[in-house]
Parts: C-alpha cells; structure tokens; sequence
C-alpha cells in the first residue's frame, strides 16, 4: 500500500493515459455527469443556462443559421447547443462518447418533436457520407486530447466540412493555465459520491508541465473491492499556438474572440474561441 501510495502522487509520462470511456460511460459516472449537465447553475459539464442562451443566440445570428444549414455539434453532450440550433429549421446532426447523454438528447428532441441525428461514438472514430456548413465543438473539449488526437479530429473536420464551411470552438488561454496549481487532495467520498455509488476514498493529485503548457488531474478512486485512476488532461493555448496548430492541420484562424459568446478577445482572457476555415 506505501508504494502504491507513493506511485500515485508521482508526476505520470505526458499524456501517457487516456480514460474517456470511464469518465463518460461507467454507470454512476455517467449519470453523475449527465445531472452537472443539466444542472442550470454549474459549470462542471456545461457552462450556465444564461450562457448557453446566450452564446447560442451568438452563434445563430452570426453564422446565419437557417433551415438551409447543415451542422455538426461535437461532443454534443445532451445536446443543449444541437436543440437550439434545430430550432432555426437547420439540419444538425451531434456526436457524444456518452450513451446516457446522447439518450437524453434523443428523448428531449422527441419530446419537442426536433429531427436531430445523434450518433453514439468517439468522435475521434467518426465518418459519414454528410458535409457541414458549420462544425462546432464546445467547452474547450479539444484540451482534453493529446497533438495526434487533435491532429486527426481537426483533419476530420476539414474532410467533413462544405468547401466555404467553418469552424466554431472554444480553448483554454495561457492566461487560465498561469492560475493553475499543483495539488493533492485525500478524501473520504471525495466530490461528495460522485465517483462510486459505493463507499471510496478518492485521491486527487494535479501536476502542471510547464514547458508543453499541459495540466493533468489524476483522480484515484480505492474502493473495498476495486480501484481506478482518471485522468483529465488539458492543453491551454495562447492565440499563436492555436493558430499554428490550425494552419499545420489545413485551416486559417479567420476571427478569434473571448469567449463562444463571441466577446471582444482580450489578451487576459481565460478562454479562447475561434472561427477557422480551410486553407
């Protein structure tokens, strides 16, 4: 146990795991996840209702959203974003690693009677014979993939994008990543059960690489019978290496803002948000 103790609070291999699928399809995570979804006021999963309204209405207005449009939403989680932009009469299709989100989404859009196609997969894995004419991706889920993912998902993009189509995301600045501290924290039942409808101890042990400008949260969860580690990377960016990232992948960075709300970007923003189209 003192080994085992002292393996989880040393500093792991850059990007050397990856745990999606725990996070987003064990049986208590997941619903775990789905309530901070759908919970107006927190922001673990998704930013606060006020936001989303306004950020959506943004996003409408500014790309011109109609029924003319085809649109993909990536990591489109209960589909907060994908309900409204069918909405408009648009043609929008959402992608989530989560089954119990996407089934959210499925019964609200039939419950409001929206046709909206939801596909239950790794984005990373995605393919289709559809082109869109506005990708989006929201709540800085491209940090949360090492370069060779986020290689190959924005070559995806560019593969599925209508030939004047465009990219909408959001990322985490370098102003955000100066904030952040290494920690360690032990707790009975840490976050209060949400990792294991069982009685835990969680460890949450933070690390911070400085030069790649790379955060990771490593959550080890010891139950009576079982443990298991999550990892939660995050890359944060300035505006050139974004830009860089982009242009090496086949995209121009065409107007970058503060938000996906489409604030005035400021140079102390906590997050940047881009419209990319192909080179």
């Amino acid at each position: 146990m003192y080994n085992y103790l002292k393996n989880i609070q040393k500093r792991p291999k850059l990007w050397g795991a990856y745990t999606a699928e725990i996070l987003w399809n064990d049986k208590h995570i997941s619903k775990k996840m789905l309530e901070y979804h759908l919970n107006e006021d927190a922001e673990p999963a998704s930013r606060n209702k006020i936001f989303i309204d306004k950020s959506a209405d943004w996003i409408i207005d500014h790309f011109k959203i109609d029924n003319k449009s085809t649109i993909c939403d990536f990591g489109c989680g209960p589909g907060l974003y994908t309900t409204k932009f069918a909405e408009t009469g648009a043609d929008v299709t959402g992608i989530d690693f989560s089954q119990r989100s996407i089934n959210h989404a499925k019964k609200t859009a039939r419950e409001i009677n929206l046709k909206i196609e939801y596909l239950n997969q790794d984005y990373l894995k995605f393919s289709t014979n559809k082109r869109f004419d506005l990708i989006t991706m929201i709540y800085c889920d491209l940090c949360a993939l090492n370069p060779k993912q986020r290689k190959t998902l924005i070559r995806k993009f560019r593969k599925y994008l209508n030939k004047d189509g465009l990219v909408l995301l959001d990322v985490f600045s370098l102003d955000a990543f100066k904030q952040r501290e290494e920690a360690a924290i032990y707790q009975h039942k840490l976050y209060d059960g949400f990792w294991s409808a069982k009685d835990y101890y969680g460890y949450m042990n933070s690390f911070k690489y400085e030069d790649e400008k790379v955060f990771l949260d490593r959550y080890t969860i010891l139950e009576k019978s079982r443990s298991f580690d999550v990892y939660n990377w995050l890359q944060y960016y300035s505006l050139k290496s974004l830009k860089d990232e982009f242009k090496q992948n086949g995209f121009r960075i065409r107007e970058h803002y503060s938000d996906i709300a489409g604030a005035p970007y400021k140079r102390n923003s906590e997050e940047i948000a881009i419209v990319a189209s192909k080179l």
